[in-house]
């Protein structure tokens, strides 16, 4: 089985793109991450929904989560509103984590096997890698995906 066999549909967003129109994406498609796309159209990162949610956290909290006891119930139901006025850029952890090197990048060609997906998925510890021909996104496989793949030959 090959990645082009394996590949989804699957939404993806830039650098630019509102942080909270990427959030409904992961929301509304039950997205373990969303794939960034570089100015070029080319897989940039998969930016993991955790990381979306850890920038909704306060700083104090994420500083030392024992704080996160104390805040209130209905206060969670506002979390999501530091994402207002936000881009998907401003949700990476920092410059540094994005990849100097196309072999850093979260992508693999369609035709690569099931255990370089694998190893893609490993190296780079990503739920998700994007799926590329001729240098645009065809879709992505999921580690969900993947592994269904894989047990189902067993």
């Amino acid at each position: 089985m090959r990645a082009r066999d394996l590949a989804q549909d699957f939404p993806v967003v830039g650098p630019g793109t509102d942080a909270l129109v990427a959030t409904r994406l992961l929301v509304e498609h039950g997205l373990p991450g969303l794939v960034v796309l570089d100015r070029e159209g080319r897989p940039l990162v998969i930016l993991p929904a955790s990381q979306v949610l850890r920038f909704s956290l306060p700083d104090y909290v994420e500083d030392d989560p024992s704080l996160a006891g104390v805040i209130p119930e209905h206060e969670a139901d506002r979390l999501c509103a530091a994402l207002q006025g936000r881009t998907v850029a401003e949700l990476m952890p920092s410059p540094d984590y994005l990849p100097r090197r196309d072999r850093d990048r979260p992508l693999v060609p369609g035709d690569a096997t099931a255990i370089q997906v694998a190893s893609v998925m490993s190296r780079q510890h990503s739920p998700v890698v994007a799926v590329v021909d001729n240098d645009r996104v065809v879709g992505v496989i999921t580690v969900h995906r993947l592994l269904g793949q894989l047990m189902a030959e067993t």
